[in-house]
């Protein structure tokens, strides 16, 4: 049987959600909340134009909405103050603006955390989670990666995310005085409103809506697609285990299906929204990514309990159902919370 987040365990608990304003960080906002939890959320401002956070209306459901900059670290130490639980998702999470901004990358996702978990010592929370990424592996090996592999990083973002894993783990050996830290690793993640730049989905959704091919990079590489809920309510069983003195200190979360290519998703969505997608290969240099990526979430199933509740097709007709809706001008906050009670059980 699939774990299911616990009520028991998050009603009343006060949570601090970094990147609450991001796609994940919304849909985050939104279980936690149908969970009991009062949360206060940490993050800039979303993005201008459509955003998740707009459409779960997931500022509606928040204790306390802070903006602010994860470099500032006065600030940073002021959104920890009472929290007892903190996940951190906050991040610059796009791997073209690591080629874009490599220092504004690695300052949001490296020094971010370092001010993160200097103003969690000593402060009495229970459990941290970091979420790194998927392409925290060197990505050298011919097999869907495990939590013991190599690190490493070919570009500015994946390098980056590495760097936290390290920094995480520095810093549990070394300062007794921090809570318990665990990384959770996963990545390709779809689910509806999702609007970042130069991802799979959203292209595709920009693209249909302006009547324009899709331009894809790299129409054959393989990653582990996986559906937003799957993702979150790892996080929370991650969470709620550290606070129990049972979890693992790193965890990936990948779907099934350990890899599909970049076509085959297209695929899944033609079957599902019933229109062909017309693509083209994008102009330009090709930007420099690994073809291959798959994930090994055996320790998660075996630790935490946790299995992708969708399959790689449903989290695909899933998606496109919700942007169907979404353009079509539906409520999309109580659509959210029904989907998110499938996954809680609430």
């Amino acid at each position: 049987m699939v774990a299911q987040p616990s009520r028991r365990f998050w009603a009343g608990r006060r949570v601090l959600l970094t990147g609450h304003t991001g796609f994940k960080g919304a849909w985050a906002a939104r279980m936690l909340a149908g969970l009991g939890a009062e949360v206060t959320g940490f993050a800039l401002d979303p993005v201008p134009g459509s955003s998740a956070f707009a459409a779960l209306e997931a500022g509606e459901v928040l204790h306390d909405d802070r903006r602010g900059d994860l470099r500032d670290a006065d600030a940073v130490r002021e959104a920890t103050a009472g929290a007892d639980i903190v996940l951190h998702m906050a991040a610059q999470a796009i791997v073209s603006e690591g080629f874009r901004d490599p220092a504004g990358t690695w300052a949001s996702n490296v020094t971010g955390t370092l001010n993160l978990l200097t103003a969690l010592r000593g402060a009495g929370a229970a459990a941290v989670v970091v979420v790194t990424s998927d392409k925290v592996y060197r990505n050298d090996a011919r097999r869907a990666f495990i939590e013991t592999d190599a690190l490493g990083g070919g570009d500015p973002y994946s390098a980056s995310k590495a760097a936290c894993e390290i920094l995480v783990e520095s810093h549990r050996a070394a300062f007794s005085d921090l809570p318990p830290l665990a990384t959770a690793r996963a990545g390709n993640v779809i689910g509806g409103g999702d609007f970042g730049r130069d991802r799979l989905i959203p292209d595709l959704v920009r693209a249909r809506l302006a009547g324009a091919p899709l331009a894809l990079r790299s129409p054959n590489a393989t990653r582990p697609f996986q559906h937003v809920l799957d993702v979150v309510s790892g996080y929370l069983l991650l969470a709620e285990a550290m606070a129990e003195g049972t979890a693992p200190e790193a965890v990936n979360f990948g779907p099934d299906e350990a890899e599909l290519s970049v076509t085959d998703m297209l695929a899944h969505w033609e079957a599902a929204s019933g229109e062909v997608v017309d693509w083209r290969p994008a102009d330009g240099p090709a930007m420099a990514e690994k073809p291959r990526l798959a994930l090994d979430s055996s320790r998660a199933r075996a630790r935490l309990g946790w299995a992708p509740r969708l399959t790689t097709a449903e989290a695909v007709a899933d998606t496109a159902t919700w942007y169907r809706d979404w353009a079509g001008g539906a409520a999309m906050a109580p659509a959210a919370d029904a989907a998110i009670g499938r996954w809680t059980g609430a």
